[in-house]
C-alpha cells in the first residue's frame, strides 16, 4: 500500500530559522512555500533525495500545529507515506480497523490529495497519506 516515505513534517516556531538550518547547514534545496489556511500553517518543502522535509509553522496558537508546539515543542510532527490513491488507502485502513482523522481525502500542499490517520492506532505517530498531483489517476 505505501509506496515510499513522501515526507516528514517538522513543527517549527521560527520558519525562517528552520529554513536557514535546512538550506545552509544541511544543503537541502527549498522547492516550495505555501500558506495552507485550511490547515492553519505556512508550509515549506525541501528536497532530500526523492523525499522531502516539510517545515510547518502555525498561523496561530489555536491551530493543530500551534497546539502541538505549545504541548510538545518543535520537532517531528508527522510521517507521510506516498500511496497511489488516498481514497482507496483510507478504505483499506478503515477496514483493517485503524482510526482515521480524515474520512475522505482533502487537498494538501501543491494540490496533493492527503488524509491523516490518528496516532492512537498508528504506533503513536501522526501518519499522513499522500498522493501528489502528478500521481493522480
Amino acid at each position: 500500500m505505501f509506496g515510499r516515505i513522501d515526507h516528514i513534517g517538522l513543527a517549527v516556531a521560527d520558519l525562517d530559522a528552520a529554513i536557514e538550518l535546512h538550506t545552509s547547514a544541511y544543503g537541502m534545496p527549498l522547492v516550495h512555500r505555501e500558506t495552507v489556511t485550511e490547515q492553519g500553517v505556512e508550509a515549506v518543502l525541501l528536497d532530500v533525495g526523492e523525499s522531502h522535509v516539510e517545515l510547518l509553522a502555525p498561523l496561530g496558537d489555536d491551530t493543530p500545529v500551534g497546539r502541538f508546539l505549545a504541548t510538545r515543542g518543535p520537532g517531528l510532527h508527522h510521517v507521510a507515506y506516498r500511496v497511489a490513491d488516498v481514497g482507496e488507502a483510507l478504505r483499506e485502513l478503515r477496514e483493517a480497523g485503524l482510526r482515521l482523522i480524515d474520512e475522505t481525502p482533502r487537498t494538501g500542499i501543491r494540490g496533493s490529495q492527503v488524509a491523516f490517520l490518528h496516532p492512537a492506532t498508528a504506533g503513536g505517530v501522526l501518519t499522513e497519506l499522500v498522493t501528489p498531483v502528478e500521481v493522480h489517476p
